[in-house]
């Protein structure tokens, strides 16, 4: 039986991970539970899945879980919380956006296997990261692309001779075939409405923009050492392919399978062994019809700015994440508008001033810096 540390719990990625614990209750328990700030839920798993600690973020939530909890529960909270992974052989990090870093440098640091699906701390901190994982930690992406590459390589991040390229597949979103002159109207429920995904806000509102496209081919970059040259995005409307990988022969393998992350989410928890669980299976006596599109750079600029702060590398990934995470929280604030999501973030790239961050300290900082920046751009855009 592996312990499991659940970091984000009640977000998307958590729940589906403890679905898949109650699906195979003989193989895992759960070492500890941690959220931001949904103390009525966590409380709900903790009676369910009996941790030895659990914890939050939020200063006034965990006040209110140690009022529930009995002697038997550890309640923590700030980096104690975080140093608790270290308690656990395996660790799902599902913490929303940049905050997870910690999550993983501890993680890895300690050289436990890191079940990665916060892409944020890998695309501020790409080669920081790798770093540790050279001293012994196991990462294994949870990202439905970058598991579908995985998958493709043999459950591996190993490029093998007569490789070509990586091909990403995006769904284009809910603004794929909306007029342009459209999008100025855009609201945060429309942004909200993935047409395949069920995911939560940030995450719904990059796949809108295709900003997400641009953090997965950063992401891509350091999980599988591959040039930004040879990386591409295609638009597949079904979903049903997560990803490919192309050889030098003409030879390409795919990934298929129905959306559903408790798939790679399995992965990150079995590997090299797989599930005897179905999740996604594709019912192969239905027809099926596989599309592909070429990406609207002109509707979805952030996908290239993506590129272009990749290939700066350094800090410029971080930068322009902290910048992203900023708009789009304009963005669901009713700050800013849909289409001046990007503008935030490419004023903030503006300001960039090439460095290279030597430790995880300083990456965040750098993130707090380009945070002030973006801020003040939202500010601006919001008194036109």
């Amino acid at each position: 039986m592996k312990s499991l540390a659940v970091m984000g719990s009640t977000g998307s990625i958590g729940r589906q991970t403890l679905d898949l614990v109650r699906q195979d209750p003989g193989a895992f328990e759960v070492a500890v539970l941690a959220a931001h700030s949904n103390v009525d839920l966590l409380w709900a798993q903790v009676q369910e899945f009996h941790p030895p600690v659990a914890g939050l973020y939020d200063e006034d939530a965990v006040k209110e879980l140690r009022n529930r909890v009995d002697s038997t529960v550890s309640v923590l909270t700030g980096e104690e919380l975080v140093a608790a992974v270290t308690t656990a052989e395996i660790v799902i990090n599902g913490v929303m956006g940049f905050a997870g870093i910690r999550v993983t440098e501890r993680a890895l640091t300690a050289g436990l296997r890191l079940g990665l699906a916060n892409k944020e701390s890998l695309i501020a901190a790409g080669d920081l990261v790798l770093s540790l994982v050279a001293l012994g930690g196991d990462l294994i992406p949870v990202d439905s692309e970058h598991s579908a590459i995985f998958q493709a390589l043999g459950q591996s991040r190993e490029l093998p001779a007569g490789f070509a390229q990586l091909v990403i597949t995006a769904s284009g979103g809910p603004f794929r075939q909306v007029p342009a002159h459209l999008l100025e109207k855009v609201t945060i429920e429309d942004a909200l409405a993935h047409p395949t995904w069920s995911m939560g806000p940030k995450i719904s509102v990059d796949s809108s923009t295709l900003f997400n496209k641009g953090l997965e081919v950063i992401e891509a970059h350091y999980l599988f050492g591959v040039g930004y040259d040879e990386i591409s995005v295609v638009v597949h409307p079904e979903s049903l392919i997560h990803s490919m990988v192309e050889f030098t022969d003409g030879s390409t393998l795919a990934q298929l399978s129905m959306p559903d992350m408790r798939l790679p989410i399995s992965l990150a928890l079995y590997s090299p062994y797989r599930s005897s669980s179905a999740h996604g299976a594709i019912d192969w006596s239905q027809p099926r019809t596989l599309t592909f599109e070429q990406v609207d750079r002109r509707r979805f600029p952030g996908l290239e700015l993506a590129y272009e702060a990749g290939r700066l590398g350094g800090g410029a990934p971080c930068w322009m994440n902290a910048a992203n995470e900023v708009a789009v929280e304009a963005f669901l604030a009713s700050k800013v508008g849909w289409p001046q999501i990007y503008e935030v973030v490419a004023r903030t790239m503006d300001s960039y001033e090439m460095c290279t961050p030597m430790s995880i300290d300083e990456v965040i900082e750098l993130d707090r810096q380009a945070r002030v920046v973006a801020a003040e751009r939202v500010q601006v855009l919001a008194s036109v």
